[in-house]
């Protein structure tokens, strides 16, 4: 069988991995959808995102504090953690593997009124530009890519000295499996089935490892769904859903 997935020189991703999320591409935005527990997760998950920028920038909920700040969100699918962000003030900018999920996105933004900009590109390639930013995000990209360690260390490169790294994915663990795989997606099926490789889970020790010693771990925080309320939550426990939020060194 041809492996589609992709690894030479600066290219780093599975075609398989981005047909999944174009055929995804439509339904995120959808709070009625089949797949609106992940957009519960997304709010959630955005308001942890949201108060490690508060707390390493020193904002406070004003949109001011936002407008001076750049970000870029490596593998922004349909833009639910961009456009909320832009939404605040922020000069933000998101790139994807999937072209799909870059039009439904840029589409949704111009409907709101949201300005973002939105690329159809890989994060080697925002790499070879030179750009930095404030805030570089990667919310559950490095599960589905090749090289998990090259995209980790592209994301690190594009932190401004000072600046703030936000990295969220699942644990390898075997609560995950049974949660996040054999629950989440066979028996529940708030995700399609194959959405994810449990082997290519990342213990948050790997991540932190590949982040590299130009960072400081200033925060980690583990995400667990309430099934009674069909809400998520934070938890102290990094054993499935964790989100890590690192600061550059001047």
């Amino acid at each position: 069988m041809l492996d589609k997935s992709q690894k030479t020189g600066s290219v780093n991703f599975s075609e398989e991995e981005v047909e999944k999320f174009d055929a995804l591409a439509e339904s995120w935005w959808n709070p009625k959808g089949k797949y609106k527990t992940a957009l519960e997760f997304n709010r959630a998950r955005l308001e942890v995102i949201k108060s490690q920028i508060n707390s390493h920038f020193g904002i406070h909920h004003n949109k001011k504090g936002y407008s001076s700040l750049s970000i870029i969100d490596i593998g922004s699918g349909g833009g639910l953690i961009s456009e909320p962000l832009a939404g605040l003030g922020a000069n933000v900018t998101g790139i994807d593997a999937s072209a799909v999920s870059v039009e439904v996105a840029t589409r949704h933004a111009a409907q709101n009124n949201v300005d973002v900009t939105y690329k159809h590109m890989l994060s080697s390639e925002m790499v070879k530009e030179g750009k930095q930013y404030d805030v570089v995000i990667n919310a559950e990209v490095v599960e589905h890519v090749p090289d998990q360690q090259q995209l980790i260390q592209e994301c690190a490169s594009m932190v401004k000295p000072g600046g703030l790294l936000v990295l969220a994915t699942l644990n390898r663990t075997l609560k995950s499996l049974i949660i996040a795989i054999i629950g989440a997606e066979y028996v529940m099926r708030y995700l399609p089935i194959g959405t994810h490789d449990w082997r290519k889970f990342v213990k948050p020790q790997e991540l932190e490892a590949w982040v590299g010693t130009d960072f400081s771990l200033q925060h980690q925080i583990g995400m667990k769904l309430n099934p009674l309320k069909g809400e998520w939550i934070v938890t102290p426990s990094l054993s499935v859903n964790y989100i890590q939020a690192f600061s550059k060194h001047e």
